[in-house]
């Protein structure tokens, strides 16, 4: 976190004569404020699943706009690089989705971010039954910011260009503890989070290959990340290897929705 976000933190909570527990919530809420001001917006995609649009030329690549920052207009726009083949996150598809599923579905649409309407029109398996691929119809004339943009859908979606996409080690930090004070009765190892780390292979949008450790970004939809210092540097005419980028925070508070679960 920067230390703007816990001086921010520590002012709202003022200063008392006694000991006091704080929820961890505001914590992570000084922590959200701060980061949305600032954090660059990319593309990444955590768990990929491919998508190949059957109507969109084979080795035509387009760069579209993308904002760096809806909070700060000064900030302005990128280029992103979109292409026939690329990838969604795996949890944005179902084949028997639940009520209000606005993600995409067999025979469904959804957006592309900052790039077409897409129809699902067949699920690729292999032989055990996983999902391999989608094979989808763009509606090329639904492009953003393009003069027929007009059709509405209810879902918006991430994605990465296969043939441009990044890979990177991502590490999903979350909280240590399920319990808010994990020492008031027993042992406090009893109350550990087992998915306090989970560590993956990302695709990243290709902007990301110069990401900075001073600067945060916020992968879209996802939550908000930094560079971590075991990324290797680059030498003279080398290329960057080994992108690690750990998760600062996710977007929403998911806690305050498991606790307010019954029991």
């Amino acid at each position: 976190m920067r230390p703007e976000a816990l001086r921010h933190f520590a002012y709202n909570i003022g200063i008392t004569k006694y000991n006091a527990l704080t929820d961890v919530a505001v914590l992570e809420k000084a922590i959200r404020d701060d980061l949305n001001a600032i954090a660059l917006r990319r593309l990444a995609v955590l768990r990929p699943l491919k998508v190949v649009l059957s109507n969109y030329p084979p080795g035509q690549t387009e760069e579209l706009d993308a904002v760096n920052n809806p909070e700060d207009p000064a900030a302005g726009t990128r280029r992103v690089p979109f292409s026939r083949e690329l990838f969604i996150e795996r949890e944005d598809f179902a084949e028997q989705p639940p009520p209000k599923f606005f993600r995409l579905r067999p025979g469904g649409e959804v957006r592309l971010k900052y790039a077409y309407i897409i129809r699902c029109d067949e699920v690729v398996k292999d032989a055990s039954g996983q999902i391999l691929e989608l094979r989808c119809t763009a509606d090329l004339g639904s492009k953003t910011g393009g003069p027929t943009a007009t059709r509405k859908v209810k879902g918006t979606l991430h994605w990465v260009s296969a043939a441009h996409a990044v890979p990177a080690e991502v590490r999903l930090y979350d909280r240590l503890f399920t319990v808010p004070e994990p020492d008031a009765a027993g042992d406090f190892k009893t109350h550990l989070n087992p998915h306090s780390l989970e560590t993956l292979t990302a695709r990243l949008e290709p902007s990301l290959k110069d990401a900075r450790p001073e600067s945060r970004y916020q992968f879209e939809r996802l939550g908000y990340f930094a560079l971590d210092p075991d990324t290797t540097a680059a030498g003279p005419g080398e290329t960057r290897p080994g992108l690690v980028f750990n998760r600062t925070i996710g977007l929403k508070d998911t806690w305050a929705k498991e606790a307010a679960k019954p029991a």
